[in-house]
């Protein structure tokens, strides 16, 4: 593909268990733009992801949505202020909704939409797809922090 991910661009050297690229642990979600507002991404699971059998881990599900969400956001407060540079949004609330098994021997699409954005603060829609069924969706809001909050520039 030869696209360089939201990730490796703006934060290659973060270590978060969801999206880091320098966490060689982690899920290291790859998220690539599909316009202002929408993130997209395929994740491939792997048998320690496991709730059971052959099906993903719940919280698993949760920290792909949380960490996908929240470069929808960053990508989103990128081109609505014209930056070059990510800001630094947490995570501020997230609910997400289980709604089948999400196996693990299918490649899972994440999605991500915001759809509310107000100054340092986004609302964000996001779901996993497997197989063509979506098995999750969240619903969350993320806030940039500024100088002083311990995830403030924290790439």
């Amino acid at each position: 593909m030869g696209e360089l991910s939201l990730q490796e661009r703006y934060a290659p050297d973060n270590r978060c268990f969801g999206c880091g690229p320098k966490n060689e642990k982690g899920l290291r979600i790859k998220s690539f733009p599909r316009g202002d507002r929408e993130v997209v991404a395929d994740f491939h699971p792997e048998p320690h992801h496991a709730a059971f059998g052959q099906v993903l881990n719940g919280g698993i599900a949760g920290a792909l949505l949380d960490c996908h969400s929240n470069w929808a956001a960053i990508w989103a407060m990128m081109q609505e202020r014209k930056l070059q540079s990510a800001p630094s949004p947490v995570t501020s609330d997230f609910h997400v909704v289980l709604k089948l098994h999400t196996p693990l021997d299918a490649v899972l699409q994440l999605h991500a939409k915001v759809t509310e954005l107000d100054g340092d603060r986004a609302t964000v829609e996001s779901s996993i797809t497997a197989n063509g069924k979506v098995t999750a969706t969240c619903r969350g809001t993320f806030i940039a922090v500024k100088e002083g909050h311990p995830g403030y520039h924290r790439w």
